[in-house]
């Protein structure tokens, strides 16, 4: 008897082995196939400290598998075709990622093809027995900047909510204030982002490793966001607050950013010391349900089963990539000047600011400044042709300002309803102040196919569907600009509300003219 089961255990390694080799090697490939997104990955961790651990996140999913290899061997590996569907959706949200140039999307997908890949060649019962691992994967994207803006109000909020506490007064421009010993500004490096993605990715592992009910496992990754989001806060009212007391002699400077981690070093610390209570690394893990109701050790499945799945693999996973590369061959299209006619009695003005929008790579660009009656509007289009890579209607590096420009600043941005010709339109809205005082009020729309959305995720959504399916995929950027720091800022909507219902008409046909239709 003992013979037969150590043959059988002797089976179930070869086994292990060959379906091991196999999983890997299908796994080498797909990062073969999807290399500039991996390499998409990689640049951020190399540029980024915020997200430099990301270089961690492979070797950290490898060891923690690695620490279960005992129980794992007592799984049969088995392929699973359910595997296939999660792989397909993958890819095709890959597809229209890469369409769309949405690299986060992008990465995402390339994380769960890697995943269903594992479910697919390995089985159900060895994907739920690695599950946490493999979510770990996750952490490699370097996902969060849009957290950025609400981060810095966060911070701007909480900051000025305790000065004014503390009996320090306060007078607050959008994510600027000013106290009497001093003016300051919270910027990205103060958003708190790098101390939040650190946390996050540090508790939920601690979390796995220290506990072993997911209750407290949830309720300390819970933990691990809202901390660091109020220790960040607190950071700032502190370094406000030293500077401050000193005379603006200290907090200033290198000694801003050092007070800054260790303040965040000791409330992490703190977060980890107090979790520790509760640890329940000395037990041993709870066993999967799946160890129990797995097949015997002798039920395997045909060699020739699973080469057909892994071809099903490859070819599931291939589809995508290959689409993807003969989208971006062809070739551009036509693009003729992008011209407006005068509408509405608004004549060529001449030009009344320094300030302009920071729109990347359009394939087309106009700038115009009119006027009517006193009133004076400038005009920004910027048109693509076509969504691609660095080329796109909706990319990150499109906004009104540059962080610390020297010049101007944006003292309040957010998307509001106004009425245009009767009609109401979301716009988004920025207030912009220069250092000799001049006040630009800013409205900015997005126009697709001529439907007009400020939301950039319905937008990318729009463009790259068009793509993918071989429609019309080109896109505008609206901006009008007006003053208000004589007529303020109602005076100022009516102008741009003005310009906007006499202008619009034009400026669709001028899309059109463009684009080609």
């Amino acid at each position: 008897m003992s013979d037969m089961i150590q043959a059988q255990f002797a089976t179930l390694k070869n086994r292990w082995l060959y379906s091991g080799a196999l999983t890997l090697g299908v796994l080498l490939i797909l990062f073969v196939l999807f290399w500039s997104t991996f390499y998409s990955m990689a640049e951020v961790w190399e540029r980024s400290e915020t997200f430099a651990h990301g270089y961690l996140i492979f070797p950290i999913t490898i060891w923690l598998i690695w620490r279960k290899r005992h129980a794992l061997a007592k799984i049969p590996p088995h392929s699973d075709p359910r595997g296939l569907v999660l792989l397909g959706l993958a890819g095709a949200g890959w597809l229209l990622a890469d369409a769309g140039s949405v690299n986060v999307v992008e990465q995402y997908a390339f994380i769960v093809l890697l995943i269903a890949s594992v479910w697919t060649l390995l089985g159900l019962p060895f994907f739920r027995a690695v599950f946490f691992p493999l979510m770990f994967l996750l952490f490699a994207v370097p996902v969060g900047e849009f957290l950025i803006e609400p981060l810095m109000g966060v911070t701007a909020d909480f900051t000025v909510a305790l000065l004014q506490a503390t009996g320090i007064p306060v007078f607050r421009e959008g994510t600027f204030f000013s106290i009497p010993s001093g003016d300051w500004s919270v910027v990205e490096g103060c958003s708190g982002l790098r101390y939040l993605i650190a946390s996050v990715t540090l508790g939920v592992l601690y979390a796995y490793l220290t506990y072993r009910s997911w209750k407290r496992r949830v309720l300390f990754s819970i933990a691990a966001i809202i901390v660091p989001i109020l220790a960040n806060s607190g950071r700032a009212y502190m370094i406000v607050m030293i500077a401050h007391l000193s005379d603006m002699k200290l907090a200033l400077g290198i000694d801003h950013y050092i007070y800054g981690w260790v303040f965040f070093g000791l409330v992490m610390m703190l977060l980890f010391w107090i979790g520790g209570f509760w640890r329940e690394d000395d037990l041993p893990e709870p066993e999967s349900a799946d160890s129990a109701s797995t097949r015997q050790v002798g039920e395997f499945e045909p060699r020739r089963p699973i080469l057909l799945m892994v071809l099903g693999t490859l070819l599931v996973a291939s589809l995508w990539p290959i689409y993807a590369a003969w989208l971006n061959a062809r070739p551009l299209p036509v693009m003729p000047v992008l011209q407006v006619e005068t509408q509405g009695g608004w004549q060529p003005g001449p030009l009344f600011t320094t300030w302009t929008p920071h729109w990347v790579g359009a394939d087309r660009h106009l700038r115009r400044v009119y006027t009517q009656t006193g009133r004076n509007v400038v005009l920004d289009l910027n048109y693509y042709g076509t969504q691609r890579q660095d080329a796109e209607l909706i990319n990150s590096q499109n906004f009104m300002i540059r962080q610390k420009d020297p010049v101007w600043s944006n003292i309040g941005e957010a998307v509001i309803s106004v009425q245009i010709d009767g009609q109401v339109q979301q716009v988004r809205q920025a207030k912009m102040r220069s250092i000799s005082g001049q006040r630009l009020l800013v409205w900015q729309w997005n126009q697709i196919n001529q439907h007009v959305t400020v939301n950039d995720y319905t937008a990318k959504l729009m463009l790259a569907m068009d793509r993918v399916r071989l429609a019309r995929d080109d896109g505008l950027s609206v901006l009008i600009t007006t003053p208000y720091d004589e007529v303020g800022i109602d005076a100022a909507s009516h102008t741009l509300a003005a310009f906007a219902a006499d202008m619009k008409p034009e400026i669709g046909r001028a899309l059109d003219r463009v684009g080609g239709k």
